[in-house]
């Protein structure tokens, strides 16, 4: 089990090495193996954050201990599959696939974007010929200038390139895209600039720069996860036996959620004090950590905003526009799987929120907060209002 197959852990490769290892998921998860804490882990933060990143850090590989390290975030995801097949609900699954996406993606992008003479040889990592070959699309993407599509890298793992082309520069480099993987891996409901109509197709192909790519490739892991999911098992017996207590804590978790139906009025002065506080920081052009990011933009979608609201609500701030419609598309969506932003107790663990004028007696997660302030204010303008921003939720 090399560190690449942990980091992507539904590549092919990685699915062969555990196969290789004669590894017994059944055994794993009766001895309750540290695989198994971390595959709740894995499903908790994907259904409530948006990520599958461990709140203990990164996990790079290679390094004192990266056997342990290895085994256990690789086979944390096979076990995670299993957990989130038992929780039983299909928005359940659309989120942990999103999760697991965003999260690949985001390593991805860090691989690509990488130096080689910067880049540190005990890390494994993965070049842009790598990922196309793993989702059967070697054939569908060229570069539009005829440049190879090798991303300069390194790797001590049994993936990966050792260099040889300049690395990428986001933003700028361009691709083109065959016409049926196109519009299996993109959407026209991410906005106009996605739309056929709107690209200039040619020979077959689709223009796209580095980032869109990247956009496409989120859909096609998406796909990989999502694939075969859910597992048919019996509860009560053998491995859903073993896992009751950890689906039961998912459950349990997921319940104690507080939901409040959209407010639908954006007035900045009520904002609860921690989410003042981070969209002060990107107005300082400070970025925000992954938890910060995702516990505003839930908070925004959560009052009633739509993507393209929320895009002009943060115009003037350090959030990157793609980046907030990805993140507002996966906590808005029509399946029934939005979850509202964090609670207060978990804010304050991840040092966002401070309980500043002791807000937590008031209500106990920003959204409740938000909810008492409108309703005790005596004359609330809508910010949409003033700065002439509504866009219906349908077209947004």
């Amino acid at each position: 089990m090399d560190a690449i197959h942990a980091r992507y852990p539904f590549f092919e490769a990685a699915r062969e090495a555990v196969a290789a290892a004669s590894v017994s998921l059944p055994e794993l998860i009766a001895t309750d193996a540290p695989a198994v804490e971390r595959a709740r882990e894995r499903v908790e933060r994907a259904l409530l954050e948006g990520t599958v990143k461990s709140e203990s850090g990164p996990f790079e590989g290679g390094g004192a201990g990266s056997a342990y390290d290895v085994r256990a975030e690789l086979l944390s995801y096979p076990i995670a599959r299993i957990l989130v097949s038992l929780l039983d609900s299909t928005p359940a699954i659309e989120k942990y696939a999103a999760a697991e996406a965003a999260t690949a993606v985001e390593r991805f992008r860090s691989d690509l974007a990488a130096d080689d003479d910067l880049r540190s040889v005990s890390r494994p990592t993965v070049d842009l010929d790598d990922v196309l070959a793993e989702f059967d699309l070697t054939g569908a993407v060229r570069p539009a200038n005829g440049s190879p599509t090798t991303s300069t890298v390194r790797s001590t793992g049994s993936t990966g390139s050792t260099g040889g082309s300049a690395a990428f520069t986001p933003g700028r480099d361009r691709y083109r895209m065959a016409v049926g993987a196109y519009l299996r891996l993109t959407s026209p409901s991410w906005g106009p600039s996605w739309r056929l109509v709107n690209r200039e197709l040619s020979d077959g192909e689709v223009p796209l720069d580095h980032d869109e790519l990247l956009e496409a490739l989120t859909v096609a892991v998406e796909e990989r996860v999502r694939e075969g999911l859910p597992f048919e098992l019996e509860a009560g017996e053998g491995i859903a036996a073993d896992l009751e207590s950890r689906v039961d804590d998912l459950k349990r978790l997921l319940s104690e959620r507080s939901y409040v139906d959209p407010i639908d009025v954006v007035a900045p002065d009520l904002f609860p004090p921690c989410m003042t506080n981070l969209i002060e920081k990107t107005e300082r052009d400070v970025d925000l950590t992954d938890p910060e990011s995702f516990a505003l933009m839930a908070f925004l979608v959560g009052i009633g905003m739509t993507p393209d609201e929320v895009v002009a609500f943060c115009a003037d701030t350090s959030l990157d526009v793609e980046g907030i419609r990805y993140q507002t598309a996966y906590l808005r969506d029509d399946r029934g799987t939005q979850y509202p932003p964090p609670t207060c107790e978990t804010l304050s663990n991840y040092g966002i929120c401070h309980n500043e004028e002791n807000h937590m007696q008031v209500a106990a997660d920003p959204l409740t907060y938000y909810e008492k302030q409108v309703a005790e204010a005596d004359d609330v303008t809508d910010w949409r209002e003033e700065h002439d921003v509504r866009v219906d939720s349908e077209t947004g």
